[in-house]
């Protein structure tokens, strides 16, 4: 009997070791997979991401958690990653804030085994198998050109971003860049970063609009965009722009939405971070149980919000 279990093992340990010499990999089960995602910052356009991926999580029945930055500083998460190195989860999603900062960590988290993509915002450099979100350059243009059409090809512009070193930030600029070079007519007189913090986006509308009293556009490319120009367009000092100056933001927050309906804000580019988050968990899982290998990134896309559809775009 002993002599029969002990061939049985043996024959067990060859098959094991036939799997790995092979590159063949035992599919871990869902209740044992570990997901943690990143947001960039607490704000309302990643409960989004989270909802999405925390139902994901759910119908996958996956260990899950979601780690706020408590600033929008690459060292920030820089530590996480390494925590969640300590932790040994099986897979992490990120929103990048500093993309070079954390190229070395990312490295290393896939180094230890650990599957690594982004969302939202990327990091080209960091070895991710893939990126998800918005095609940023090409929302970029369709927001120039809505500009444009509304100016009629005239008039002097800003841009209020939110982290100046941001790679989806900097590509939807790029593409407003790219998309006007077709409208002479049209200038760029500020490019101004927030740091994704309100406050600050408040403080940098009214010292732009105070430097360029004759702006007949402002693009918010980060979801602080929207409500900082809204709050300075309710006030008595700036309130007779209101109405006659083109904004266009990004993310339909609250105060964004509510901009748009009052007529403050005259178009939002909307994002899918619902969808973002969804397949962010769906994708990390399938990559830890084996099932994908050839990771494409994806462009989950955007509507253009106006008053006319309002009440009928979805996510």
């Amino acid at each position: 009997m002993q002599h029969t279990l002990r061939r049985a093992a043996t024959a067990q340990c060859l098959l094991v070791i036939f799997a790995l010499a092979s590159g063949a990999a035992y599919a871990k089960d869902a209740k044992d997979i570990s997901i943690a995602v990143i947001p960039k910052v607490a704000v309302p356009f990643f409960d989004d991401c989270n909802h999405g991926a925390q139902a994901e999580a759910g119908k996958l029945d996956v260990k899950y958690q979601w780690v706020v930055p408590q600033n929008t500083q690459g060292s920030t998460q820089v530590q996480i990653i390494e925590d969640l190195i300590s932790k040994h989860v099986d897979g992490i999603a990120i929103s990048v804030n500093e993309p070079k900062s954390v190229e070395s960590v990312m490295k290393r988290a896939e180094k230890s085994g650990i599957k690594v993509l982004t969302y939202d915002s990327d990091s080209p450099g960091s070895g991710r198998s893939m990126y998800i979100g918005t095609s940023n350059e090409a929302a970029g243009e369709q927001m120039a050109q809505t500009m444009a059409k509304a100016l009629d090809g005239h008039g002097d512009v800003a841009i209020i971003t939110g982290q100046l070193g941001a790679v989806n930030l900097n590509e939807r600029i790029g593409g407003i860049k790219k998309g006007l070079a077709n409208y002479p007519g049209i200038k760029i007189v500020e490019t101004q970063g927030t740091d994704d913090d309100l406050a600050k986006g408040v403080s940098v509308v009214e010292t732009t609009l105070r430097a360029h009293p004759q702006l007949k556009g402002i693009f918010g490319v980060s979801q602080v965009g929207g409500p900082a120009v809204a709050k300075v367009l309710d006030t008595r000092e700036f309130g007779s722009m209101k109405g006659k100056l083109e904004v266009l933001a990004f993310d339909d927050l609250p105060d964004t939405v509510k901009g748009v309906r009052d007529g403050t804000i005259q178009g939002i580019m909307v994002q899918r971070p619902v969808t973002m988050g969804k397949l962010a968990v769906e994708h990390l899982v399938a990559q830890i149980q084996g099932t994908e290998t050839q990771a494409k990134d994806i462009d989950t896309g955007v509507t253009v919000v106006t008053k006319d559809n309002l009440s009928s775009y979805t996510k």
